[in-house]
């Protein structure tokens, strides 16, 4: 190809990129597979410039080969499947619970002034101790112990913490790891 031909191609991939990406993500609904997608499209593109730019609508021409592209992706997938009399799986558990109590967990911190919050993750989520999280702060343990405690009664106000104080149904409890052992 020409310089005109490269250049007028980088003006167009990089003009269009934003909404072949979004096509893409609707195609595939996945944000990755949809960048590859739409790599893919304009690689093919790319070497049918010349037919692509005397088309009447160059956008609509590279989502046509947008769509053969998936559709080929879609082919090949199908084809590496294999039919069994059984489930190469074990059924997982419904972890819908546990998302609704991590969201509502993080909504309460969300509500937490900033040295608050910051204070009460470092303790209990990253499992510092108050110097630890003192250290990390920059300000002194009984400030970290006078931030844990009004946070953690804020969120007791709230009333969050007593609805996560119920466990977790038993396929989603996991051993609750040991301080300095291996994650």
């Amino acid at each position: 190809m020409s310089n005109t031909s490269d250049e007028e191609f980088h003006a167009f991939m990089t003009g269009r990129w934003p909404s072949l990406v979004r096509m893409a993500h609707l195609l595939t609904g996945s944000h990755h597979d949809a960048e590859d997608l739409a790599q893919n499209a304009l690689a093919r593109a790319y070497v049918k410039w010349d037919r692509v730019r005397r088309s009447d609508d160059m956008a609509a021409y590279v989502r046509q080969i947008m769509i053969h592209v998936h559709a080929d992706r879609f082919r090949r997938r199908a084809v590496r499947e294999w039919f069994t009399p059984r489930l190469p799986e074990t059924p997982a558990a419904d972890t819908t619970a546990e998302v609704d109590r991590r969201s509502a967990l993080m909504d309460a911190l969300g509500r937490l002034a900033p040295r608050q919050r910051a204070a009460v993750v470092l303790c209990y989520f990253e499992d510092m101790t108050h110097a630890e999280t003192a250290a990390a702060l920059g300000t002194r343990t009984s400030t970290v112990r006078s931030q844990i405690t009004r946070g953690l009664a804020k969120l007791r106000e709230d009333g969050v913490l007593t609805a996560l104080a119920e466990p977790p149904p038993a396929e989603l409890r996991r051993p609750i790891p040991q301080r300095g052992a291996i994650r």
